[in-house]
């Protein structure tokens, strides 16, 4: 594994209600407010019905964040993720969480694509002493 850019990442989260069009409307107010999205993950929470969660990151600056606040956005305490990327090799998602798991650390959750010839992971820990420590070890790798 070679070139890899890691990098902590806050992660937002906001409600949403399970009907047509929720969804557009807060990505539309965040691309309103300058928002250059790289992750975004939306699900329905199916011990709520009618409702569901997004989650996204980046989000920079005071425009930005005010804008996600007014949206019913709020950084995650239950999520602390870490972002990787790099040159696209075969099993690179196998590598890195085992490297993880061999330092003892536990993965919440990963989500990982490939684009051309990069991919791009985003690992989510349980806490930012397991955020900061993975982070640590992938800048290694």
């Amino acid at each position: 594994m070679a070139d890899l850019i890691v990098e902590r990442v806050d992660v937002w989260a906001a409600p949403i209600r399970d009907e047509a069009g929720s969804l557009a409307n807060l990505l539309i107010g965040l691309r309103e407010a300058g928002a250059d999205l790289d992750f975004v993950v939306a699900r329905r929470s199916p011990d709520k019905p009618g409702k569901g969660v997004v989650f996204v990151t980046p989000l920079r600056g005071d425009v930005e964040i005010a804008a996600a606040a007014q949206l019913g956005f709020n950084t995650t305490d239950s999520v602390y993720s870490v972002r990787v990327e790099g040159p696209n090799e075969r099993g690179i998602t196998a590598a890195l969480t085992e490297k993880l798991g061999a330092a003892g650390i536990a993965v919440r959750g990963c989500t990982a694509s490939v684009s051309g010839a990069r991919f791009v992971a985003f690992i989510g820990l349980d806490n930012a002493e397991d955020a900061a420590k993975a982070a640590s070890i992938l800048e290694q790798a």
